[in-house]
């Protein structure tokens, strides 16, 4: 029985294929070379590289400082963990909430609208003052006064908002004709929404959400301002009294350590899945 062969049209258009994307990768490898060729050339040429660099990239400050800021950075990745978990949860019933269409639930959709207005309005940053310096003043006994927990409670506030908003498009998206489905079959408007609705929304927003984890582990830095110890604030304490920035660098390094392949997974996740954007027509990144 003799074996199916390639015509030769066939072996011509896949040697074609394979033709363009080696001169697609050579092309692509060559810009990037001399773009950064070209940037390199501007930083060490420029009038104050010598002292930049002793300011900014000294070898020895960056060796011994490093284990500290590696230190802090862990409170950063708890506060990330934490924080993230429970604004994707917040998220999902805030947003449940406000596209129930009880009316006696008219008020908690109202209070929801004026959640997420709020907490979407106002920046991070400012939520994180208002929050790690107006809770403790009020002298609740029962509230943590930590500047751990403080963080994250405002990274919360405001991060389930946002989410809120994803996962509502992605409830309004799911077919009317699913739910009407559901209904027709018995279900209850909880169960329908609980085994129907809820997982295809959750499904068609993975993209966007997992982008938001993302900005929240960057975002999670923010902490540092209400006096924890973090990445960032150990790097402030280095730099105190030195004036030499090295430290700064260092935390920026530790974070991308995090960023960088959290977000190629991302993108890598979205491409197997089939999400459009995530990557180009040849598979390179946008």
């Amino acid at each position: 029985m003799s074996t199916w062969q390639p015509s030769t049209r066939a072996r011509e258009r896949t040697a074609y294929r394979e033709g363009r994307r080696r001169r697609s990768f050579a092309v692509a490898l060559l810009s990037t070379v001399i773009v950064a060729a070209l940037a390199w050339w501007v930083l060490v040429t420029s009038p104050g590289w010598e002292r930049a660099r002793e300011t900014f990239f000294d070898p020895a400050e960056f060796v011994d400082v490093l284990p500290g800021i590696a230190e802090g950075l862990w409170l950063n990745l708890r506060v990330w963990i934490i924080a993230g978990a429970i604004s994707i949860v917040l998220g999902l019933l805030l947003a449940i909430a406000r596209t129930t269409a009880a009316p006696a639930l008219f008020p908690l959709r109202a209070l929801v609208v004026v959640y997420v207005d709020i907490f979407r309005g106002v920046p991070v940053l400012l939520v994180l003052l208002l929050v790690g310096f107006g809770l403790p003043a009020l002298r609740l006994p029962w509230l943590p006064g930590n500047a751990a927990f403080l963080g994250s409670l405002a990274l919360v506030l405001t991060y389930s908002a946002y989410l809120s908003e994803i996962f509502r498009s992605g409830i309004e998206s799911v077919h009317p004709s699913q739910v009407a489905a559901a209904r027709a079959l018995g279900l209850t408007r909880g169960q329908t929404t609980r085994r129907v609705v809820v997982p295809q929304a959750v499904r068609n927003v993975v993209p966007a959400l997992l982008n938001m984890v993302v900005a929240l582990q960057k975002d999670s830095g923010l902490i540092s301002v209400l006096g924890a110890v973090d990445a960032i604030r150990v790097a402030e304490i280095e730099v105190t009294g030195s004036y030499n920035f090295t430290p700064y660098v260092a935390a920026g390094f530790l974070f991308l350590l995090v960023s960088v392949p959290l977000t190629r997974a991302v993108d890598t996740f979205n491409a197997r899945r089939g999400w459009r954007g995530a990557r180009g027509p040849a598979g390179g990144i946008r």
